[in-house]
């Protein structure tokens, strides 16, 4: 048992990484959701809080991280592939650029916690060059305040977000017989008006 929950806890927390790095490269993951994972198989002795906290905070910067190099490195060719056209478009470029050439380190704050906005923000914090001793600030101290906040979240709240869940279940169950008493009678009542609109010489014949 107890080399079953090493290789768990090694697993989990390699896993934890992934989805939080892909998650901030792009891929349509809600950031929360790992952390709130993390949070609770912490809480549920899975994991040790200690280091699956800053697995989380590691996960949501690399991905930031690789994004502004990425940006840095090819500059506006980016803009070119097709990959980079699905989250940025020369018109939002143009728009973030003009935001961080104002407000460098203020966009890159509230870009982290805009979702559908962040990859294409750091993407092009890096196209325009912003130093990246103020893209790496701003980022880490907008990830302190919120990934620590919903990770305790997650783990103080564990057994209330486990009645939640159960709670939905149970909604769901009773929304399933609701719909189904709903098509019943409707079914009924359809067969029942159809059969009175019947002409009485069709029935003879």
């Amino acid at each position: 048992m107890a080399i079953l929950q090493e290789l768990l806890g090694r697993f989990t927390y390699a896993g934890i990484l992934l989805v939080l790095l892909l998650g901030s490269l792009g891929v349509p993951i809600p950031e929360e959701m790992p952390i709130v994972a993390a949070g609770i198989l912490s809480h549920e002795g899975l994991m040790q809080w200690w280091l699956a906290l800053p697995v989380c905070l590691l996960g949501v910067l690399s991905g930031d991280v690789t994004l502004y190099w990425i940006g840095r490195r090819w500059g506006e060719a980016v803009l070119r592939w097709r990959v980079v056209r699905w989250v940025l478009t020369p018109e939002r470029a143009k728009w973030l650029t003009e935001a961080y050439r104002e407000h460098a380190m203020k966009t890159v704050a509230t870009a982290r916690h805009v979702a559908g906005l962040r990859a294409a923000a750091f993407l092009t914090a890096g196209i325009a060059r912003v130093p990246f001793w103020k893209f790496l600030v701003a980022d880490a101290a907008a990830a302190a305040v919120s990934v620590p906040l919903v990770f305790a979240l997650a783990y103080l709240f564990t057994n209330r977000v486990t009645a939640i869940l159960a709670d939905v279940h149970r909604v769901e169950h009773w929304v399933a017989l609701a719909v189904l008493i709903a098509v019943t009678a409707a079914v009924v009542v359809y067969v029942v008006r159809s059969n009175r609109r019947v002409p009485k010489g069709s029935e003879r014949s």
